[in-house]
């Protein structure tokens, strides 16, 4: 029987096969998925912000692309993963508010969010082999160790599979 983990905003989950990953609400925050189908191994982080310079505490590690990386990574390897098969998906990144007169950049969370954890992904070498973000539509994303995919609702939009 499948068992199945809610990831809530800025925490982060790894399971062993079978399992489902769920995390709601995503707008300009990232959905990240790695998984090593040969251990059977699986985590998501839901990211909210690009970075954590300038935070008071980085208490919740997940919260942070620069942080959460790097630590699913670690999690994972824990539970048997060999980062030399890891691979990922990302979904969110949307741009959900805009201000006019304000910098274009200002607003632009989930833009920074989607390339800052793929920077991440590419330091440490972990191929991004699916992705689905920018928009201005919020997103739910699914993924299951019995397929290996990433199920993406979006608003307005439907149902996805990557």
């Amino acid at each position: 029987m499948e068992n199945t983990y809610h990831v809530g905003m800025a925490d982060l989950v790894v399971a062993v096969a079978p399992a489902k990953l769920v995390t709601l609400g995503l707008g300009s925050c990232i959905g990240l998925v790695i998984f090593d189908s040969i251990a059977k191994v699986a985590g998501m982080v839901h990211i909210m912000l690009p970075d954590s310079r300038g935070a008071r505490t980085t208490e919740k590690i997940g919260k942070f692309a620069d942080t959460a990386v790097p630590a699913l990574i670690d999690e994972m390897i824990k539970k048997g993963a060999s980062k030399a098969r890891m691979k990922a998906k990302i979904a969110g990144g949307a741009q959900m508010f805009a201000l006019p007169g304000a910098p274009t950049d200002f607003l632009a969370v989930g833009s920074r969010n989607v390339k800052e954890t793929t920077a991440f992904l590419a330091k440490a070498g972990i191929p991004l082999i699916a992705s689905d973000t920018g928009g201005n539509k919020g997103r739910t994303v699914e993924f299951s160790t019995d397929t290996w995919m990433l199920t993406i609702k979006t608003l307005g939009k439907g149902k996805a599979e990557i």
